[in-house]
């Protein structure tokens, strides 16, 4: 099991690193702001935003499969006994799986596809492809979350 703690750590850092993205976007767009009131505008704080958003909510989602906090629908579960929630618990963990798999799967393409066509973005110049590269360590966080979560269902640890 303690791989299983080290994964879970990895993925709490993951998530930390995440808000300190968000935290960094912030102070771009008060830069934006206060730089506009006195004539020092912060060119490409659109491309900024729109990336490290993207990145940032990438690197939650592992966090929200580990911890049990993605959106569910506990009034149709609330009258289920412990046995039916660890059921639909291990259907969900799996579902979780499957999709981070094939996103995972599919943006590695998109990767792929990004560098070797070379797009940038229009102010700053910085390469697309450079966003992928957390988000697909995200992707790869969400299935090791999903492995972990499918694991405790299939024991009944959850």
């Amino acid at each position: 099991m303690r791989a299983a703690g080290a994964a879970r750590q990895a993925i709490e850092v993951w998530a930390l690193l995440g808000g300190l993205v968000l935290a960094a976007l912030v102070l771009v767009n008060v830069w934006t702001v206060l730089g506009g009131l006195l004539g020092l505008p912060f060119a490409g704080d659109v491309e900024l935003t729109e990336m490290g958003v993207a990145v940032a909510a990438f690197m939650f989602l592992p966090y929200c499969q580990v911890s049990r906090q993605n959106v569910t629908a506990d009034i149709f579960t609330a009258r289920l006994g412990d046995s039916g929630r660890r059921a639909l618990d291990g259907i969900a963990s799996f579902v979780a799986l499957s999709f981070a798999a094939l996103l995972l799967w599919r943006m590695f393409l998109g990767f792929l596809d990004q560098r070797a066509y070379g797009y940038s973005s229009t102010i700053l110049q910085i390469p697309v492809w450079w966003a992928y590269v957390p988000i697909l360590v995200s992707l790869g966080l969400l299935v090791l979350a999903a492995l972990l979560t499918l694991s405790e269902d299939l024991a009944g640890d959850a």
